[in-house]
């Protein structure tokens, strides 16, 4: 019998695939996370003898392509699963706390690591920019376990909206760095290019990305709610709820893969199109379970395109991605993770109600993942830069050390926070404050409900 190495990676699939939800539901009591798992199996198996493919874009531009087109593919999804799990009604003063990370702690994120890049490891300005933009950014993959949960849920939870609604915006920000670290390659002086950077990548891309999410979102939000929704059949209706089912899933995956592709057409901005397009349609009809199942149905495709991608991390490391990390290039990985990010984080909390535990745990908690592996293959595949193993090995050391610090650390400090009630913004109502109108009128009618069953 002759072993074949394409069999057996159906065969590992299939297994990962099957062990997924188990593992994540029992792996909690040991303070462990699925994608610790993972990516150690991958690496593990990938070590034997066993003739499968290696995995190194620091040494294969077609590994960096693949991984490029593979892993744009998750963060869309998982940029989906985020916006349509906020309950949370788009206004200045809801979403307050979110501007300050991203016009505070993601240009000093960007500014920092750019920096070390440069002075410590003796990176090329573009190098070390693309690091700076590949790193900065929170990944709204691998930070699934501290994100707001379903819809439909109604609970206020600022430390977890915080983290959720950040990580769905910083990719416009991320972008612009990453843009600018291309067009400064082979650069040696400020010029007419920079401010071509701001109008073009910084303006316009962000504007167009926000403008054509938000225009498709409204657009597929009348397409269901609507012209496919049968008048004689409401959400209201508890005795005879509407037809839904997983397949509805289908028109809001079709949409946001719309606005991501629209966006890109026009020179927008496509993951900030996704995500601003299903934060717009989860507004329309709040309290519609149309937004569950939605969700749930997306949340399925990501966790399959999720573990496919936690091992190829894993045959990364087993490939050899680390061979050129460095002292100073781990030092400076480490700084990002427990000082960089919690000191600019902290920074752009400052002025923000949260209680200083919620606040520290916000500032900590900024989990680095997949986008960073698709910035890093999107730089290199689009420019000739410099130092490609060092940035890769750089970037693959802070991706692993957050999996395992964050995988660890998030659930119990999360919990922790919870039971002292320091995840809400001081002087805010731990319910209603966040819920439409719908949402609000069903909550106080089944308080109603409730109550007159008491009294009888």
């Amino acid at each position: 019998m002759i072993f074949d190495p394409r069999i057996f990676l159906f065969v590992l699939f299939g297994l990962a695939l099957i062990l997924a939800v188990p593992l994540e539901r029992h792996l909690g009591r040991y303070w462990l996370s699925v994608p610790i798992v993972y990516v150690a199996a991958g690496y593990l198996i990938w070590s034997l003898p066993l003739g499968l493919p290696a995995i190194n874009p620091a040494q294969d531009g077609f590994d960096a392509l693949t991984l490029e087109y593979i892993t744009e593919f998750i963060v869309i999804v998982s940029l989906m699963a985020a916006g349509i799990a906020i309950d949370r009604p788009v206004s200045w003063v809801n979403w307050r706390q979110i501007w300050p990370l991203l016009a505070i702690a993601m240009p000093l994120t960007v500014a920092a690591v750019a920096f070390l890049g440069w002075w410590a490891l003796g990176l090329a300005p573009a190098s070390a920019i693309l690091l700076g933009a590949a790193l900065a950014p929170t990944d709204p993959v691998l930070a699934r376990s501290v994100q707001v949960g379903p819809p439909g849920e109604n609970q206020r939870h600022d430390l977890r909206f915080s983290l959720t609604a950040e990580a769905g915006l910083n990719d416009g920000l991320a972008f612009p760095f990453t843009y600018l670290a291309i067009a400064a390659v082979g650069m040696t002086a400020l010029g007419s290019w920079t401010l071509e950077w701001v109008a073009l990548d910084l303006v316009w891309r962000i504007a167009a990305g926000i403008a054509m999410g938000w225009a498709i979102g409204r657009a597929g939000a009348w397409f269901v709610f609507e012209r496919e929704a049968d008048p004689s059949i409401a959400d209201v209706d508890r005795e005879r709820p509407p037809p839904y089912s997983t397949s509805e899933g289908l028109i809001v995956l079709g949409t946001l893969l719309l606005a991501y592709g629209a966006a890109e057409l026009v020179g927008g901005y496509g993951f900030l199109a996704v995500f601003v397009g299903a934060v717009t349609t989860r507004q329309r009809e709040n309290a519609s379970r149309y937004h569950k199942i939605s969700h749930h149905f997306i949340d399925q495709i990501e966790q399959i395109v999720l573990v496919i991608v936690l091992f190829g991390f894993g045959a990364m490391l087993a490939s050899g991605v680390l061979d050129a990390l460095t002292w100073p290039a781990a030092l400076v990985g480490l700084a990002l993770i427990f000082v960089i990010r919690p000191a600019a984080g902290l920074c752009a909390e400052s002025l923000s109600n949260l209680p200083l535990a919620g606040k520290l745990a916000l500032a900590f908690l900024g989990v680095r993942g997949i986008g960073s592996i698709y910035y890093m293959a999107y730089g290199q595949t689009h420019a000739d830069f410099t130092g490609l193993s060092t940035l890769w090995a750089t970037a693959s050391f802070v991706i692993l050390v957050s999996i395992l610090v964050h995988g660890v650390v998030s659930g119990p400090l999360i919990t922790l926070i919870e039971r002292r009630g320091e995840h809400i913004h001081v002087g805010s109502a731990p319910e209603m404050f966040a819920l439409s109108p719908e949402a609000a009128l069903e909550k106080l009618e089944n308080r109603k409900d409730d109550a007159t069953d008491r009294s009888e």
